[in-house]
């Protein structure tokens, strides 16, 4: 059932953006600098891109930057996981050592508790 709604949103979503494509198409001229700062520096680059290329790529570079920003911002809390992870695998080492210690070093109190059984 869920797959089938996935592959709705994923048609549905395809059509608006291949309508969103074919209405704006025509040509749009981006600069790399403002017009006042390309005369000062001497520097112009410009290139003329369908509307829609830019619209997309404009989503485009959001969805990584907005990523990007994610991952960084969430690096302490990745990095307290690992550390606890590895706290819990020290942890789980040593329960498993102290299980299998030979019946001579058993504390005195377990001893008497598993003579009772």
């Amino acid at each position: 059932m869920f797959r089938v709604l996935r592959y709705l949103f994923v048609l549905c979503l395809a059509a608006v953006l291949v309508v969103l494509a074919l209405a704006n198409r025509p040509l749009v001229t981006l600069h790399a600098l403002p017009q006042e700062a390309e005369e000062f520096l001497g520097f112009t680059y410009a290139v003329d891109l369908p509307l829609f290329v830019v619209i997309f790529g404009a989503m485009g570079a959001g969805l990584v930057i907005g990523l990007v920003w994610e991952w960084l911002r969430e690096s302490r809390y990745r990095s307290a996981a690992r550390g606890n992870a590895r706290k819990a695998a020290k942890l789980d080492r040593e329960v498993q050592k102290l299980r299998g210690a030979s019946p001579e070093t058993k504390d005195e109190v377990l001893a008497l508790i598993e003579d009772r059984t």
